[in-house]
C-alpha cells in the first residue's frame, strides 16, 4: 500500500489545494493526516488563504480514502462538517511487518511515548518540523507541516511506498537530516 503522511493543514485552503493535487499526483492509496486540519490555533498567525469551509470542500470528496487521528485544534465541531472520523487520539499501522503508532503528537511524543515495541515507529505531527530520528528502541517520524512548517523547513509530507520519503508540496524529495537513513 503507497500511503501519504500529512499534518498541520490549519484551515489554510491554499495549502490543502497543493496537499490534494500532491496526494493525486503520487496516486497513492491512502492519505494519513495526523491533525490540526481546520483551525490555526491561538499560537499561530493565520496560514496563507485561512479559509475552513473550503478545507472542508476540498478533503470531504477524498472521505473513503482518508485515515486522521486528532490535532489539539481539531474539535467535535470539526467533526460535524468532514465526513470523515477525525476524533481518535492515535491508529495503529501494520506496514511490511512494521507497526506504526500514528498520532497528532501533543499526548505521546518522543518525551511521552507510548508504549512500543522494539523496531515500532512513532509517528506524528504537532511541531510542525519534520523527523526521522533513531530514538534507540523506536523511530521518531514527523512530516512537518502543510501549510506553517517552522524552523525553516519545507511545506510539506512524506510518503510510504516500502519506504519512507518526506517531500515538499511540489513533489521534490527532501534530505530532512542526517538520519535519513534512520527508517527503512
Amino acid at each position: 500500500m503507497k500511503l501519504m503522511i500529512a499534518s498541520d493543514i490549519h484551515g489554510s485552503a491554499y495549502y490543502c489545494k497543493k496537499m490534494v493535487a500532491a496526494y493525486q499526483r503520487e496516486h497513492a492509496d491512502r492519505l494519513l493526516l495526523l491533525g490540526d486540519i481546520l483551525y490555526h490555533g491561538p499560537r499561530n498567525d493565520l496560514p496563507e488563504d485561512y479559509d475552513p469551509k473550503a478545507v472542508i470542500s476540498l478533503l470531504n470528496p477524498l472521505k473513503q480514502e482518508i485515515l486522521c487521528v486528532r490535532g489539539n485544534c481539531d474539535t467535535e465541531v470539526d467533526q460535524m462538517v468532514l465526513e470523515f472520523p477525525i476524533m481518535a487520539e492515535y491508529c495503529l499501522l501494520e506496514l511490511n511487518g512494521q507497526t506504526i503508532f500514528a498520532t497528532h503528537g501533543h499526548h505521546f511524543n518522543p518525551q511521552n511515548p507510548p508504549m512500543l515495541k522494539d523496531g515500532d515507529i512513532l509517528l506524528n505531527g504537532h511541531t510542525h518540523i519534520p523527523a526521522n530520528q533513531n530514538m534507540g528502541t523506536y523511530t521518531y517520524m514527523n512530516p512537518g507541516s502543510v501549510s506553517i512548517p517552522k524552523e525553516g523547513s519545507a511545506h510539506g509530507y512524506m510518503i510510504f511506498d516500502g519506504a519512507f520519503t518526506w517531500k515538499d508540496l511540489d513533489g521534490n524529495v527532501l534530505d530532512i537530516s542526517s538520519n535519513a537513513s534512520a527508517a527503512r
